[in-house]
């Protein structure tokens, strides 16, 4: 089994040393490449920015912006099983980064923005038969009613729901709650649990042993 897991934020710069970003740690996408390479799964793990150690045994792609993420994700995609697009990828970026650090202003500035690529639609539309597509929805409000949005505009398999609303839970924590639900009409709930259990349970729905 062939498996593609997204990790972390992306980093959207406005000059060299400022960037637009998020506060993803990437906890939840290394233990679900934990969790795959236990399970025998060749993993390839393209991450952005984060402070932790690769999972034993996966193959690491180490990524900056949304652009780069979707430039290592795409070759790998053609060839792998499962997709887990977990990593919370900037949805803006700066129209014209300077090249230079931008000195501060006397006063208010404005700033101009595009969207970044929509990397899980983008390679979610060229899914195979029998290749499985998963999302990540963090959201702070009607959580399952914007996750099933998601699951269907994307034409995704499944999409993993959580409310970041919650201090201790999602981004940058140690734990999560969520709520797993299937094209197909499934939905599972799990959690308040540590990001690892989180994952083995995530795959268990996925991929059954």
């Amino acid at each position: 089994m062939r498996c593609l897991i997204t990790a972390g934020p992306t980093r959207e710069h406005l000059d060299p040393v400022r960037f637009l970003s998020n506060g993803s740690s990437g906890k939840m996408g290394y233990a679900l490449a934990a969790a795959a390479t236990l399970r025998g799964w060749q993993v390839d793990l393209v991450s952005g920015p984060v402070a932790l150690s690769p999972p034993m045994g996966v193959r690491m792609h180490r990524v900056t912006s949304a652009a780069d993420m979707f430039a290592a994700c795409e070759p790998l995609f053609a060839t792998c099983d499962v997709f887990i697009a977990v990593a919370a990828v900037a949805d803006f970026r700066p129209y014209a980064p300077s090249l230079q650090k931008r000195k501060k202003p006397g006063g208010p500035i404005t700033l101009e923005v595009v969207p970044t690529i929509d990397i899980l639609r983008t390679l979610a539309a060229r899914k195979r038969p029998g290749q499985c597509v998963v999302g990540f929805a963090a959201e702070t409000h009607d959580v399952e009613v914007h996750a099933r949005q998601k699951l269907e505009a994307k034409h995704l398999d499944w999409v993993v729901a959580n409310d970041v609303s919650q201090p201790n839970l999602g981004m940058n924590a140690d734990d999560n709650a969520i709520v797993v639900l299937g094209a197909g009409g499934a939905r599972h709930a799990f959690g308040p649990a540590p990001k690892p259990a989180c994952a083995e349970f995530i795959l268990r729905h996925l991929a059954p042993a």
